[in-house]
């Protein structure tokens, strides 16, 4: 045999050794599935709810226009600390102060007037007392007249003269009751005219003092977007009126945050967090819940559920104020903000990678053959047990180089890792990836450990 056929027999009987090799390894290999683990661990866990927004003081007041009129003198420039009471700006105000000037001197008549009737008052109560006592006078001499007239003690013309006294007398009384009627009349008017024009007086104060603008509490004029020279407008109906300037008080600041809704159930007030300024890197400010809003926010349009007229599936997020514990006192409102909040602290309990938690629907776990696999669930007993289709949660542990699903029960949250109340043992090793291979996985599956770096194909793919 020549050289070059021997050269080609070996060639080929060692090609198909290689063939039966891999071929055998690759039955030996059927059926098995790669995958991470992680180990079931005690440790420590911190539940933390993340969430974005922005520095803002704890109170602060846009200062709005209350008047319609041109602004002639602005006091205070946007970054300027006041005090109570400072006077901030002032508006156009000769009409208003003529109106207070005009008024003031009416009430002044009104109060001359009232003294007027006042003494008219007493002069015809005098001349009514006057009256009464003519009157009485003169009705006892009519009575004595009568008397003697009778007797024929007196002439017939003294006894018609004294009944005209009389007589005289009573319409003297009368009219003097008419006049004490009038005088009381005229010094009610005249009390009225002064309720009038000091009811009037407290209006047009009122206009002119809108017309300036003072501090209503010591802080910082943060917004300024008005000029001296400018008219401003009052609000009208769904018109919003001139702002004038934002005075807050920056002795309390707060990061106001939006939650989302699935996170806020965790959040109450008192819990600490931690917060970071995007304008002041590397450095962490400590703080406290405050507030925790009761309003759902759409997130798309930042309108809350109860101001909106249809029903939203939108996401949504809950408003929640930190009080800042050390502000630095630079600190400018609008900066954005992000805040941690620690929601809940454990001590050395078991725990697991998040990841590995799956579900599986209870009936493919009733229905698992000893070989590993998942028959088909008979119709009628799918009919008679909607049990059956409830989602069950839990993990694969690995038992004799098999995929065991174990039930569990989870506790708190932390970045990476949950608490496991009820389930796998501390030690325990667990599926933790793919996330393909844990969407597909069954019960009883043979696997292999392989926790080096995943394809970017398979991570793609999943």
């Amino acid at each position: 045999m020549k050289t070059w056929k021997k050269v080609a027999l070996i060639a080929g009987i060692a090609i198909l050794v290689l063939a039966g090799v891999g071929f055998s390894i690759r039955q030996s290999r059927k059926g098995i599935v790669n995958v991470q683990t992680g180990k079931v661990q005690r440790q420590d866990l911190t539940s933390i709810v993340s969430a974005s927004g922005e520095i803002k003081p704890k109170t602060y007041v846009n200062i709005g226009a209350n008047a319609f009129g041109k602004i002639v003198k602005l006091y205070v420039k946007e970054g300027d600390h006041v005090k109570r009471g400072q006077m901030l700006a002032q508006l156009e105000n000769v009409q208003s102060a003529a109106d207070v000037a005009a008024t003031k001197a009416s009430l002044q008549s009104a109060e001359t007037d009232a003294l007027a009737a006042g003494a008219a008052l007493n002069t015809s109560v005098a001349d009514l007392n006057r009256a009464k006592a003519d009157a009485e006078r003169n009705k006892l001499d009519w009575d004595r007249a009568q008397s003697l007239f009778k007797d024929a003690l007196i002439a017939r013309s003294e006894y018609d003269s004294r009944k005209n006294a009389w007589q005289t007398a009573e319409a003297g009384l009368a009219q003097a009751q008419a006049r004490v009627a009038q005088a009381k009349a005229q010094l009610d008017s005249a009390q009225k005219h002064i309720n009038q024009n000091q009811a009037t007086l407290t209006r047009v104060n009122d206009v002119l003092q809108k017309t300036s603008y003072n501090a209503p509490f010591d802080g910082v004029i943060t917004n300024l977007p008005v000029r001296e020279g400018e008219t401003v407008v009052i609000g009208i109906q769904n018109s919003p009126g001139s702002t004038l300037m934002t005075l807050a008080d920056m002795s309390v600041i707060t990061a106001e945050i939006q939650v989302d809704e699935t996170d806020i159930v965790n959040v109450r007030n008192g819990e600490a967090a931690e917060v970071t300024i995007d304008a002041i890197p590397h450095k962490i400010f400590h703080g406290v819940v405050t507030e925790i809003g009761n309003n759902a926010i759409v997130r798309s349009t930042g309108v809350a559920t109860s101001q909106q007229t249809t029903a939203s599936q939108e996401a949504k997020d809950f408003k929640v104020v930190v009080t800042l514990q050390d502000p630095p006192e630079d600190l400018r409102p609008g900066l954005s903000a992000t805040a941690k909040i620690t929601t809940a602290t454990r001590s050395r309990v078991v725990t697991m990678p998040i990841q590995a938690l799956t579900v599986r629907r209870r009936a493919d776990l009733e229905q698992k053959s000893s070989n590993g696999t998942v028959e088909a669930a008979a119709p009628q007993a799918q009919a008679s047990n909607k049990a059956g289709d409830d989602e069950v949660q839990g993990v694969f542990v690995i038992r004799n180089k098999k995929a065991e699903f174990v039930p569990v029960q989870t506790g708190i949250s932390g970045t990476t890792d949950i608490e496991i109340l009820a389930g796998p043992k501390e030690g325990d090793e667990i599926v933790t990836g793919s996330y393909k291979v844990l969407r597909t996985l069954r019960p009883g599956t043979s696997v292999k450990v392989d926790n080096t770096a995943p394809k970017k194909e398979e991570e793609s793919g999943s």
